[in-house]
């Protein structure tokens, strides 16, 4: 029987037909709830742990070096499927579906971690203290814990109740990979409706080929594209007069293409239509504007006039951004309340009825008990009120709480929305640095003391909120499959645990290795008219004398014990870190590896790959800012009133905060292929015409098309191929170099004139594939003859 045979055929299948009743079928996992196989063992549990701690050693360094991170699920599900498989064939036993997803479980929360890591704690340099590892490894551990444990009460509502409503696209993803590479074993104790969907997308054995046909295509375009620069990455138009500085670019990365192709055209539009409203609307209208002014306008530090497109979002758009995305957050959060409160009074059912009751769920509805929760909250804010490297008490913690609480549901919500790619943590970061300075203003709590704490809010509500959403990611995976949630959430607390122990002392490594140590004297390049110059840098005077300030601490350099002074005031000399000598005299500036201005060693003949840290800078203007009564509050309540506007006219603001606050280049791939997604639905609309099938059945049908499987292959490629480029940036960085300079010159798709529009050719065929494959026009669904079994 050939496809177009079956499309006419009225047969029933699970997921688009209603129950008498009218209401649509329950969902069914590819593992039954009544089926009992092997999930928290310890070697998945150890593997999973293991890839976490390399796995958020690189996304650690690839977020100080451009201020993102790629998410590790996907990989680390394809890993542990590849490792099971060889250890089968050399006389071990494969690991079933269940334990795989315990290895990806355990293996995502090192990235997440990391993020949290390296988004805020180098901003404490940039306040003028120092990175101490305690600090750093109390931030990392309260962090994930908290947010793991404040996701565990909103499962039911976010995963199960919304389940068809928040996509999860990494989530889905991975589960479509697990069910590819799904065991012999598993396939056989696979549910009833799994086998029947397997069969109409042609068996195992053909969607496991979509999917990694996706895979490697991901891979090799964007390991082509990024690593070996073989077009430019992020096209881009800037127009000019009359409309000077406004501008339209694409990221166009195949991960961005699949997560819109799995949320669907509506969040991606109106994702897309945050970005619009910036680059297209809010900046061209600043350059109006302000482009006659010759002096900076603060926050700016460069005239309007002489500023780009990226000037003017770093130093105006991002304010109001993230006031979008709190005021969004709020909203999303009090919406959701109902739902919410529902999943926590089951929580505290759950509580009530103790271990017997817990064993009378269902096994795929079986979570940490909520003693476990409650309790384990508590001993973290307790821990957090006593850690003195924290400098925390009872205000900051309270803040924590509440904050993060807020701030995990809304992450892990627009993790459900729009994916973990275009989360925005850095943005709910700054909300909350926001929030938690100004109830410091209020108390008159303006010291530089309460910069390392309003710092410490925000990097444990960062973490927590990164953390948070990678949780739900992962519990959209295993219900997917079949999963026994509080196996996964005993594995995620276990890696979350052991990669923010490592994740730690690397930070400071990655730091150290970069330090520079400046004598009062140095040679160092500058750029200059022969471009070979060098000149004395007098960097700070000789006779200046630590006065009255408490020395903290002692270094050693060169053979001589120095005491520590961290200098905050920028009066006689930069700010930093200062090793001063018995005297009192500053012998040395201490110019960090993280945020440091020195790229050369003192005597000039070697340079320094320093890390730029992007976002941990914003972080500390904001502190400052608002301590210091100079933050922008114009530009944040601009923000809130969007929300506000677009939440009056029915549109929900969050997805289009987070759209204003990231660059246009991101979300346009995300819209693009939503539109992919939008076209592959009308074929499916076409195929099951005269069914009389629901727009939720219809959606369903969708959800499970051959181009889902596709897209989720794109997002695994293109995840794992950002890690690798992340490697090779680290330890090969000489022959990046090398090749960026040879593109530069010889690849008109890379660089020259018409690299913007060549760069485009790639990824329309990228676009190309999807859109085909979708409507099941190449890599066909292959139905056993007679058709489906039912």
């Amino acid at each position: 029987m050939s496809v177009g045979q079956l499309d006419i055929l009225d047969i029933p299948t699970e997921g688009t037909t209603a129950t008498e009743d009218g209401s649509p079928p329950a969902f069914e996992p590819y593992i039954p709830a009544s089926t009992t196989m092997r999930e928290l063992t310890v070697l998945p549990v150890v593997i999973g742990a293991v890839l976490g701690m390399i796995f958020g050693a690189s996304s650690l360094y690839l977020v100080l070096k451009v201020g993102l991170t790629v998410s590790a699920s996907i990989p680390v599900a394809v890993i542990s499927i590849t490792l099971f498989r060889l250890l089968s064939k050399l006389g071990g036993r494969d690991a079933t579906i269940l334990e795989n997803n315990i290895v990806q479980t355990a293996g995502s929360a090192g990235e997440s971690i990391a993020f949290g890591l390296g988004v805020t704690m180098p901003a404490i340099m940039i306040l003028g203290f120092d990175l101490e590892i305690s600090r750093v490894v109390l931030v990392a551990v309260l962090g994930g814990l908290l947010g793991i444990l404040m996701m565990i009460p909103l499962r039911r509502a976010l995963i199960v109740q919304q389940h068809g409503i928040l996509k999860y696209p990494e989530g889905t993803a991975c589960a479509e990979v697990l069910k590819a590479g799904a065991s012999a074993e598993s396939r056989a104790a696979a549910s009833p409706s799994a086998r029947r969907e397997h069969e109409l997308l042609g068996g195992a054995t053909t969607s496991a080929t979509t999917i990694f046909t996706g895979f490697g295509v991901g891979l090799a375009y964007k390991a082509l594209n990024v690593a070996f620069k073989g077009w430019k990455d992020i096209p881009q138009k800037i127009f000019g007069a009359p409309f000077a500085a406004g501008s339209v670019s694409a990221e166009i990365s195949p991960e961005l293409l699949g997560v819109g192709y799995i949320i669907g055209p509506r969040i991606g539009s109106i994702m897309c239509a945050g970005g619009v409203l910036a680059y297209l609307v809010l900046i061209p209208a600043i350059k109006f504007f302000g482009s006659g002014l010759t002096q900076p306008l603060a926050p700016g530090t460069i005239p309007i006039g002489e500023m780009s497109p990226d000037d003017i979002r770093g130093a105006y758009i991002l304010y109001i951004g993230a006031g979008a995305v709190a005021a969004g957050g709020i909203v999303s959060l009090l919406r959701s309340m109902p739902t919410i409160w529902s999943s926590l009074r089951e929580g505290l059912k759950d509580f009530r009825r103790g271990a017997a009751g817990r064993q009378s769920l269902i096994r795929t509805d079986q979570d940490l008990s909520m003693k476990v929760v409650l309790v384990g909250s508590l001993g973290l804010v307790v821990a957090i009120m006593l850690a003195r490297p924290l400098h925390m008490n009872a205000v900051g913690a309270s803040l924590i709480v509440v904050l993060g609480f807020l701030f995990v549901t809304v992450s892990s919500r627009l993790t459900g929305e729009i994916g973990s790619s275009s989360n925005p943590i850095s943005g709910m970061t700054v909300a909350t640095l926001l929030f938690t300075c100004l109830v410091f203003l209020m108390i008159g709590w303006t010291g530089p003391t309460y910069y390392v704490t309003a710092l410490s809010v925000g990097a444990i509500v960062c973490i927590a909120s990164s953390n948070g959403g990678t949780t739900s990611q992962d519990l959209k995976t295993g219900f997917l499959v079949g999963a026994t949630p509080r196996n996964q959430q005993i594995a995620i607390v276990i890696g979350a645990l052991l990669s923010a122990l490592v994740l730690g002392p690397v930070l400071l490594t990655l730091n150290n290795a970069a330090t520079v140590y400046v004598p009062r004297i140095s040679k160092e390049p500058v750029e200059s008219g022969n471009g070979n110059a060098l000149r004395d840098v007098e960097n700070f005077p000789a006779t200046m004398r630590v006065g009255s300030t408490t020395l903290t601490a002692r270094d050693t350099h060169d053979g001589t014990e120095y005491l520590v002074w961290y200098k905050q005031s920028l009066e006689d000399g930069p700010a930093g870190k200062y090793l001063v000598d018995s005297a009192g005299t500053p012998v040395y500036l201490v110019d960090p590896g993280i945020n440091g201005v020195h790229r050369h060693t003192p005597d000039g003949q070697r340079q320094v790959a320093k890390f730029d840290a992007p976002k941990a800078t914003l972080m500390s203007y904001i502190i400052k800012g608002i301590l210091n009564h100079q933050l922008p509050w114009g530009l944040v309540l601009l923000g809130v009133m969007i929300a506000l506007v677009l939440e009056m006219s029915g549109v929900p603001s969050l997805a289009f905060a987070v759209g204003v606050y990231l660059p246009l280049s991101s979300s346009s791939p995300i819209f693009i292929g939503g539109m992919v997604r939008w076209l592959g639905d009308l074929h499916v609309r076409q195929k099951y015409r005269g069914r009389k099938l629901t727009e939720e059945q219809l959606t369903a049908e969708g959800d499970k098309s051959p181009g889902v499987l596709l897209a989720s292959g794109y997002i695994a490629g293109g995840a794992i191929a950002g890690i690798l480029i992340a490697f090779m940036a680290g330890i090969m960085g000489d022959l990046t170099e090398r090749i960026t300079r040879w593109s530069t010159l010889n690849n008109p798709f890379f660089a020259g004139p018409r690299s913007d529009l060549l760069s485009m050719i790639p990824f329309v065929l990228l676009i190309v594939l999807l859109y085909l494959v979708g409507r099941e026009a190449v890599l066909r669904p292959k139905v056993p003859r007679g058709g489906p079994t039912f």
